[in-house]
């Protein structure tokens, strides 16, 4: 048989043919190895074929046109499962039908086509009712398979054939479908096959015109076979499965498989039945059976929702599907204990005779994942290790936030990026300042912007999560919210914000929010809703505890957080978090302080520029010591200023506008003359790309004092704590450092600042180590001269994104990555996970870093570090550390154990001796 055919099942002597095994989920995809592998341990699997992945891809890229000898390989496959079976397809006696489904190698559910009883015709329908004695199933056979064909393969509008149900239904006097007798569906069927013939162009399918010039249903069992296969083929590239690959990160290079099976029937009357069902319950991952059946139905009827079905454990107790009920228990424990997970199972019983359909290992949810990885360890049927790589870290992002509470009706009234994970619930406000006074009101709020920027600050600390119309994942508010732990939800279009007039609508609605108006948003899923929904918050206890100790025993790769303030500290800490990689001083200046920053930066004279440094440092000096304290014994990495200069400054184009009505309003010649000259000056210091302008250490070049003042708020905090007994451990970290003379020149004033507070207070402060920032292409691929004056490398991913490719993370996100993602010129997006490229420059600078410096430690604090992908880059590049977002933090620590036990570039060697054998596990079918 052709090699891109595999056959499963049975022969027609009984003996097992099966070609494929589980392992062969790249060839026949999931569900064809699954199928295979059932087979293989003797479970009831209808015997069928499956057309190889690459035969799907040969066909794409070939234009949708055949590769050779394919369709030749399908009849011979064909043939050989009409001999295995006994029958055959259209036959007029007794036929065989067959069902033709996806299956890719990852899980796609519901992305992807299926036809079920192929291979009924006008004469084979009448072979069928004559085999079962039962008119109406052939009927109600036949109509099912003219539906699904029609809308499946030939595009027809579904809504075409339920309208001409309700019709049927109402005509008969009905109200279910299953109601309605042999000679009406027969009727039905005609009808359909009418709608069939005045939807399917002639021209397009000249293959089915008929002699009255119309396209009539096929006949032919190999015709309608060829154009099921096509397509099903086609529909890997839909836009929902390609939506579903893009949001899964799953290749679109895979293609999918194609299964062509017997038909098992579950709607031959009440000894028949259809279900769906989980070893475990997926949404809490407690041992019991799961699921659903329905008595004399399809699978489709099943999953559709379109009747109301039965829980799955009281199969065994349904007359005449006592015995399958039992046996299907017992299967239920045989898979469980082959796979060593929680399997997902479809099944048929017809006419009192169990079908295994399917299996895979099944989707859960985060706590159901973990429960499950910690229960399966310990009834001895997987090893840590192999429960830890069972636990999607990106889940746990789920945990570590307020969730919108389990089974509330959610009002949506729009939709945006789900750009920090969490739920809020709170009153309108469209301006920080609201949200602060509504904050010390003591009232709830969700802070409803355009976009935030470095001013909303205050109203993003105060309001309970964050909401805008513009804007991306990497976005102001997305990156902010993040490292605050709020929920946010970017980018929703649909909102179109009157800030003045203290209100927003929803484009396609007549639903108009006003400031107080109570919203619901879920920076999960993107859900904007209408009205207070429950929420409830996890913590880091139970499941997840023992998930994240055993993390800790095994990975190689340190976890560090983002934390800009004593709050984001200490639940840091509490989370995990081994230190801290990264302060970001510049958020100590915003809010209330910017007017301390502003006075220092567009200061007149040396005296008022003193004052105004003065009054800085001692502001500083109360975050590091609060930072420091919560982080006793633990690095602390405080970069200094990195902002770009425009941030801490008045928008001029605001100003002048204010200046404009300042002047119509005939204020003091005084106060013109003032704000005059503040334009001026903010104008003096404008710049056309401020991203790459005065920003980093070149802030402190221009501004000498800056640094100064920074370190000796840094190094007077590590005075008082060491007075205190404490132990406290800075870091310094120069930013946007390219030039070896910079980091030297930056280096020389900080330790001069370090010893000024040392002669001034007599407390030695040891070594202080003072590194850098690596978030350009220059200081990466000039990593081994810059190493000469740095203790340590901390590598900005965003910006060295933003520099290698080219690309403003605050204006690709909405122009260009969505077209270059849906026409895949990229498969991921950069600032989410780390590009190649990027992490080239990476690997670039720990090697040229390390062979200057042996020893020099290295991190990497960008939106990169919490990213699991990332992750594992970075730990086969050699980094000894990531730094994240203090709610990221448990993800890390997951995700750096799996790359510690997956990776071929630093193997993974136990430090710890194993634990003792675990005694045999009892069968789950045993315990029921």
């Amino acid at each position: 048989m052709d090699k891109r055919i595999w056959r499963f099942g049975l022969d027609e002597t009984g003996a097992d043919v099966t070609e494929g095994t589980a392992h062969d989920n790249f060839t026949l995809g999931g569900k064809g190895a699954n199928l295979a592998e059932m087979a293989r341990i003797g479970l009831p699997v209808p015997a069928g074929f499956t057309i190889s992945c690459q035969t799907c891809m040969d066909y794409a890229r070939g234009g949708n046109v055949w590769p050779e000898g394919v369709l030749d390989g399908i009849a011979e496959a064909r043939a050989d499962l009409e001999r295995r079976c006994g029958k055959r397809l259209g036959d007029a006696e007794d036929p065989l039908l067959v069902s033709v489904r996806s299956g890719a190698p990852f899980s796609m559910p519901g992305m992807m086509d299926t036809v079920l009883d192929l291979g009924l015709n006008d004469a084979s329908v009448l072979g069928l009712a004559k085999q079962t004695s039962n008119d109406r199933f052939a009927w109600d056979s036949y109509r099912r398979f003219i539906q699904m064909f029609s809308n499946v393969v030939m595009g027809i509008d579904s809504d075409l054939f339920e309208d001409a149900i309700k019709d049927a239904k109402a005509a008969a006097g009905v109200a279910a479908d299953t109601e309605l007798d042999a000679e009406q569906l027969q009727q039905l069927a005609a009808t359909f096959k009418q709608i069939f013939s005045e939807n399917v162009s002639a021209e397009e399918h000249p293959e089915l015109v008929g002699e009255n010039g119309a396209c009539q249903f096929p006949q032919d069992p190999a015709v309608q076979l060829t154009l099921a296969v096509a397509a099903v083929f086609g529909s890997w590239d839909c836009e929902r499965a390609r939506l579903y690959r893009r949001q899964n990160n799953i290749a679109d290079d895979l293609g999918t498989a194609v299964n062509v099976q017997a038909m098992a029937f579950g709607n031959k009357g009440n000894t028949s039945a259809s279900g769906v069902a989980f070893t475990r319950n997926p949404a809490t991952g407690e041992r019991e059976f799961y699921g659903d059946y329905l008595v004399n139905a399809q699978g489709e009827d099943v999953v559709a929702g379109i009747r109301n079905t039965e829980p799955i454990e009281t199969l065994r107790h349904t007359p005449g599907l006592e015995e399958a009920g039992e046996q299907l228990e017992r299967i239920f424990g045989i898979l469980e204990n082959h796979y060593r997970d929680m399997m997902d199972i479809e099944f048929t019983i017809e006419q009192g005779k169990l079908y295994m359909l399917q299996t895979r290992v099944g989707k859960r949810t985060a706590a159901a994942a973990l429960k499950i990885a910690v229960d399966l360890e310990r009834e001895g049927l997987i090893t840590r290790e192999e429960a830890l790589l069972r636990i999607n870290p990106a889940q746990l992002d789920q945990l570590m936030h307020p969730q919108i509470a389990k089974g509330v009706e959610r009002n949506v009234i729009a939709r945006g990026l789900n750009a920090s994970p969490g739920a809020a619930v709170g009153a309108v406000v469209f301006s920080a300042a609201d949200a602060v006074a509504a904050a010390e009101a003591g009232q709830a709020c969700v802070l409803v912007r355009w976009e935030t920027t470095p001013d909303d600050l205050a109203g993003m600390t105060a309001a309970e999560g964050i909401l805008t119309s513009h804007g991306g994942k990497t976005s102001h508010a997305a990156v902010i919210a993040r490292g605050m732990g709020k929920p946010c939800v970017c980018g929703v279009d649909a909102l179109h914000i009157d800030a003045a007039a203290k209100q927003v609508s929803v484009a396609g609605t007549d639903l108009v929010l006003h400031e107080g108006d109570v919203v619901s948003i879920d920076g999960g899923t993107g859900e904007v809703m209408l009205g207070a929904a429950a929420l409830e918050r996890p913590g880091t206890t139970g499941d997840l505890a023992t998930v994240l100790g055993w993390a800790d025993d095994v990975r190689r790769l340190g976890v560090r957080a983002n934390a800009d303030n004593p709050a984001d500290a200490r639940l840091s800490l509490e989370l995990g978090a081994e230190g801290i990689g990264l302060t970001r001083t510049e958020h100590m200046f915003l809010g209330e302080r910017k007017d301390i920053i502003q006075r220092f930066i567009l200061a007149n004279n040396d005296e008022e520029r003193a004052a105004a440094a003065d009054e800085l440092s001692r502001a500083q000096e109360g975050d590091f010591y609060e930072i420091l304290d919560a982080m006793d014994g633990l690095p602390v990495t405080i970069r200094l200023l990195d902002p770009p200069l425009h941030e801490f400054l008045d928008n001029p184009r605001d100003l002048a506008v204010h200046l404009a009505h300042m002047e119509s309003e005939g204020a003091p010649a005084e106060e013109i003359a003032r704000l005059r000259a503040l334009l001026d000056r903010i104008d003096a210091l404008s710049e056309a790309n401020p991203m790459l302008g005065l920003r980093g250490c070149r802030l402190g070049f221009a501004f000498p004092e800056l640094p100064v003042l920074q370190t000796h708020a840094i190094a007077r905090a590590t005075v008082r704590l060491k007075r205190e007994g404490k132990n406290p451990r800075p870091h310094i970290m120069v930013p946007l450092v390219c030039l070896n003379a910079e980091i030297r020149e930056m280096r020389g004033i900080v330790e001069r600042a370090i010893i000024d507070i040392e002669v001034e207070t007599g407390v030695r402060l040891g070594e202080i180590p003072v590194g850098t920032m690596i978030e350009l292409p220059r200081a990466a691929v000039m990593a081994d001269r810059i190493a000469r004056h740095a203790d340590f490398f901390s590598f900005g991913t965003n910006d060295l994104t933003q520099t290698a490719l080219g690309f403003s993370r605050d204006d690709v996100e909405g122009k260009v990555l969505p077209s270059y993602l849906k026409a895949n010129i990229l498969a991921r997006n950069p600032f989410e996970t780390v590009d190649e490229g990027v992490a080239k420059l990476v690997g670039m600078g720990c090697e040229l870093g390390r062979a200057a410096r042996p020893g020099i430690s290295l991190g990497v604090c960008g939106e990169h570090g919490g990213d699991p992908d990332s992750i594992r880059t970075f730990y086969d590049l050699g980094l000894d550390y990531v730094s994240c977002s203090p709610y990221r933090v448990p993800v890390a620590r997951l995700a750096a154990a799996q790359a510690t036990l997956s990776s071929k570039a630093r193997p993974y060697v136990p430090l710890n001796p194993r634990r003792a054998e675990r005694p045999a596990r009892q069968p789950f079918a045993e315990q029921v």
